[in-house]
């Protein structure tokens, strides 16, 4: 027994919860879908929270010293990144700096190229802000999603490629990506004088071993061309209290971010926010290690049960609380993949072409709930399709 609850579920339909919004009018649906944690927040989370409710005014309020320590503490202990503090850049979240970063560094019409598959907000940041989209497939080989690095340089070169959005690890196959591949990464972007942009949002949450190298860490000159942007929310469950950070390096790439920022007036950041990230960074460790023990068990369940009850291929991965299915072994079309999920096993999975044309006949599964709502989803899931083909 540990010294957290990760068995209880919250009932979170009382909560406006956008994940379990359908189940409001329909019970039995099983929400295993976005990135958001189904686990009770550890109790200084909670009283930093009740604090600010029980002693300030709800007004504007600013950064702390304090906030800004616990973010380079942590990035020194965790990731073993000596940040200064003039490099921090805070901001709502990260899918706001990805716009912010998109506007500042780029031109309309300009080409940012993103690894497909991949979590949908970056093609869509690129195509919503009028930029060419291009699109490097990664490679599925024994299990696991590797680089093509040398389509990945002919893209760079023959698609002129101002920008690339780097997502480390990688969502949804959970990919750690190595130190030799991000070297090899950033020798191209040296190369052929392309920027790049990594978000670190799941650094917190690698599993079975697997450690997390930030880009800006791999080999000093990267620092002059790259942007980080990383979060406590996915690691601590606080998506909801908005505040992301920046690390930038170059000045100059971070003085047309914050002017980009602040076009946007983007550069306000929310009260619970600050407080939670700097309780969550402070407090928040040994809850994190808790954590990554019962998400090591949900993953090994559902690798070996659907392993053995289906003919779903699982990509185990390596980091992140999100798991990548393949059901394309039951030659059923990508539609029917969807609805069998949806009307017969009763459980709700991300999509798997919103992520690219890469995720046809694939869905994406959120183990970051209880083992017994890992183990009915599972259940379900086999149910539905079993081990044979349709």
């Amino acid at each position: 027994m540990g010294r957290f609850d990760f068995t209880t579920r919250p009932n979170r339909l009382a909560q406006d919860s956008e994940k379990w919004r359908k189940s409001e009018e329909d019970p039995d649906l099983l929400q295993m879908w976005v990135a958001d944690m189904d686990f009770l927040p550890f109790q200084e989370l909670r009283d930093a929270v009740r604090r600010y409710a029980d002693e300030y005014v709800f007004g504007y309020t600013y950064a702390s010293d304090a906030l800004y320590k616990s973010i380079i503490n942590w990035e020194k202990s965790e990731h073993h990144y000596a940040v200064e503090r003039e490099a921090l850049v805070l901001i709502e979240g990260v899918v706001p700096a990805l716009s912010i970063a998109v506007q500042a560094l780029t031109e309309v019409g300009d080409v940012i190229l993103i690894n497909t598959p991949v979590y949908p907000p970056f093609a869509r940041t690129v195509k919503l802000n009028h930029r060419t989209l291009v699109t490097n497939s990664l490679v599925k080989n024994n299990g696991r999603f590797e680089l093509d690095l040398e389509q990945l340089e002919k893209d760079l070169v023959e698609q002129d490629v101002k920008l690339y959005i780097l997502c480390n690890p990688h969502n949804p196959g959970g990919r750690v990506w190595s130190r030799d591949e991000l070297v090899a990464i950033g020798r191209l972007c040296q190369k052929h004088e392309v920027l790049l942009v990594s978000d670190e949002i799941h650094q917190d949450l690698t599993l079975f071993g697997h450690r997390h190298h930030s880009f800006n860490t791999v080999a000093p000159a990267f620092k002059d061309f790259t942007i980080i942007l990383s979060s406590a929310t996915k690691t601590f469950n606080i998506a909801g209290t908005k505040n992301s950070f920046a690390i930038i390096e170059n000045k100059n790439l971070r003085k047309r971010f914050t002017r980009q920022q602040l076009a946007n007036n983007h550069y306000e950041i929310s009260t619970v926010g600050l407080l939670a990230t700097e309780a969550a960074f402070s407090h928040g460790k040994p809850w994190l290690e808790e954590l990554k023990s019962v998400l090591e068990r949900n993953i090994d369940y559902v690798v070996d049960y659907l392993g053995k009850h289906t003919a779903i291929e699982v990509m185990k991965p390596e980091a992140t609380y999100l798991v990548w299915l393949d059901f394309s072994a039951y030659g059923l079309s990508h539609e029917e993949v969807q609805e069998i999920l949806r009307e017969k096993a009763r459980v709700v999975l991300n999509d798997g072409l919103t992520f690219g044309k890469e995720g046809r006949c694939h869905a994406r599964l959120n183990v970051a709930t209880p083992f017994e709502t890992v183990r009915e989803a599972c259940e379900r899931i086999a149910m539905a399709f079993g081990q044979a083909s349709f």
